[in-house]
């Protein structure tokens, strides 16, 4: 393999680029962004940069062939495109692009979402669990895995499915230390597994037109982990609420209340089997780097 293509090169994308170009497993690696801010951090990283919108042909026809492609694209909360028109119709686009090519990639690589699931009342659940969309968006997510299957013809293609992910700039440290934390179970894949689990599928040729889950260890109760933070960072335990407490605000949206019912365990015994270590393999490993800048922070202050 000596290039490849990460489409939506951003929080995630931009952790795999430097790390395939790191570990000298690749010769080049392109990304496509649409903001100029993106285009400069894809030059930092050394990923070359291609300037455009994903979903448009003037766009896609600017990348060189390439061996692999990984799309990583994200719907922002200022994007004027819904999910649908990006990970459903763009997809689309994307693919029948891809596939017309005289020289078409090896490989695809889309990246989904533990979210396809909805609410399993808190029971464990992995690749064999069958999917039953009940809103809008578990049926657009279902829709999206199943685009990147069936239209990706002989490309071989892996659907892989991130939890909540976190990490550098993402870790939302205030907010568990602040309060109220409504009950729940979370499901977590630090930024650097998630980009060296899709580094692992390219590097070792594995899960070829399967799905698969790339999650940490430990599913964790929002409790627990609000509590352990606190203890680590010498602070308060902070205030709890229930489910039904948070669900009593008549101005939470309809993705709001849904993302708090939605209850499971993610199982990633698939990933562990085809060899890939977790660098974090707990939230206890995951945060640390942020209770440590907190409290050392703390200690400034003082």
């Amino acid at each position: 393999m000596t290039t490849v293509a990460i489409l939506g090169c951003g929080y995630v994308g931009l952790a795999l680029g430097e790390r395939l170009l790191t570990a000298e497993t690749v010769d080049r690696v392109v990304g496509v962004r649409r903001s100029d801010s993106g285009v400069d951090a894809m030059e930092a990283a050394g990923i070359d940069p291609i300037q455009g919108d994903i979903t448009t042909e003037k766009t896609l026809s600017a990348l060189p062939d390439v061996e692999a492609v990984v799309f990583a694209a994200s719907v922002g909360r200022s994007s004027e495109t819904t999910s649908r028109e990006l990970y459903v119709e763009g997809q689309k686009s994307v693919l029948d692009h891809l596939r017309d090519r005289e020289t078409p990639p090896e490989r695809y690589i889309y990246t989904s979402s533990t979210g396809v699931y909805g609410d399993h009342s808190g029971d464990w659940v992995d690749e064999a669990t069958p999917i039953d969309p009940e809103t809008e968006r578990q049926q657009t997510l279902a829709d999206a895995e199943a685009v990147a299957r069936e239209r990706a013809d002989d490309i071989a293609t892996t659907v892989v499915r991130f939890a909540g992910l976190y990490g550098p700039d993402r870790y939302r440290l205030e907010r568990y230390l602040d309060g109220p934390v409504t009950e729940g179970i979370l499901n977590l894949t630090h930024r650097e597994d998630a980009a060296g689990a899709l580094a692992f599928v390219l590097g070792e040729e594995v899960a070829r037109n399967e799905v698969l889950l790339a999650v940490d260890d430990e599913p964790v109760s929002k409790w627990e982990l609000a509590d352990w933070l606190a203890e680590s960072c010498g602070e308060s335990v902070p205030p709890k609420q229930t489910k039904a407490e948070r669900l009593a605000d008549e101005s939470l949206s309809t993705g709001a209340r849904q993302r708090i019912e939605a209850d499971k365990r993610c199982q990633n015994e698939k990933l562990r089997s085809l060899g890939y270590d977790l660098q974090y393999p707990t939230f206890r490993e995951g945060y640390q780097a942020a209770v440590d800048a907190y409290t050392a922070t703390d200690k400034q202050d003082k």
